[in-house]
């Protein structure tokens, strides 16, 4: 049993650890405060997060490839990958995982009760969708 505990921790500190150092570079309204709280809420979650503040962010949303029915407060790239607006850490983690031929995440708009939004006890149900370069999209998660 105690070989069993040492090996659990090993794997769940392993296994954290290879996001730990993960950078996340987050474009962002620097008058957005919801836009700062899901940052502390990826650094809380192992990321590494620089800010880069622009007073418009369409030019990045474009240059990104992040289209107007995907948009959201922030945009934020991560090994290459885009992701837009409020995804729950955990998902971004278990998208760098595994994330075959798709160009990012996004949950659109700014759900309520999603990372960053929280504010009571309101929770919309949302989103997570994955996309493709050629605008394809999949369901990849449901919050809420």
């Amino acid at each position: 049993m105690k070989n069993l505990k040492f090996a659990f921790v090993s794997f769940v500190l392993f296994s954290t650890s290879a996001f730990a150092s993960t950078e996340v570079m987050t474009y962002k309204s620097p008058y957005c405060g919801c836009c700062s709280e899901w940052v502390e809420h990826m650094e809380e979650n192992g990321f590494t997060v620089k800010i880069e503040d622009h007073e418009d962010m369409n030019p990045i949303k474009e240059k990104l490839g992040v289209e107007p029915r995907l948009a959201s407060c922030h945009t934020a790239v991560i090994d290459g990958y885009v992701f837009e607006g409020h995804i729950p850490a955990d998902d971004i983690k278990k998208f760098l995982a595994d994330p075959r031929d798709f160009k990012g995440l996004a949950v659109p708009g700014m759900p309520m009760g999603s990372p960053g939004m929280e504010y009571g006890d309101k929770k919309d149900k949302y989103q997570v969708v994955a996309f493709k370069e050629n605008g394809k999209l999949s369901l990849f998660n449901t919050h809420n």
